[in-house]
């Protein structure tokens, strides 16, 4: 089985050497995304906008490889400050439905381009 690059204009491009997403079976490994815009590749103002931009990028990525957000089975949500997580749980519980992926939530000292929220995931393509 070998893995099949997942790419998609409707979420930023790749700032690194790596995939948007890789495919392996029916196992679909996303990148974390954060809050850019995909058009103007700027990230956008505010830990709220921030928020709602990266759960949008990861649905555009996970639609590129033909999933739903809700076939995400993990999660993991990276933030610059613990103190956020009220506001990023409410936003991120907003895009998904019962029964929900499993997740850890960690605080991180930085994130590229000065993000405050990252999130990736792990999906089962139906």
């Amino acid at each position: 089985m070998s893995k099949q690059p997942i790419q998609t204009t409707e979420a930023p491009s790749a700032i690194g050497p790596y995939s948007q997403a890789v495919q392996l079976g029916d196992m679909i490994y996303a990148s974390g995304q954060i809050g850019l815009d995909p058009e103007t590749g700027e990230l956008v103002d505010g830990l709220e906008n921030q928020t709602h931009r990266v759960m949008q990028n990861v649905t555009a990525v996970l639609k590129a490889a033909g999933c739903e957000i809700n076939d995400v089975v993990k999660t993991l949500i990276f933030m610059q400050n613990m103190e956020d997580f009220t506001t990023v749980n409410e936003i991120y519980a907003s895009y998904f439905e019962e029964p929900y992926p499993a997740r850890s939530a960690v605080e991180v000292a930085r994130m590229p381009k000065g993000a405050l929220v990252e999130v990736e995931v792990i999906a089962k393509k139906k």
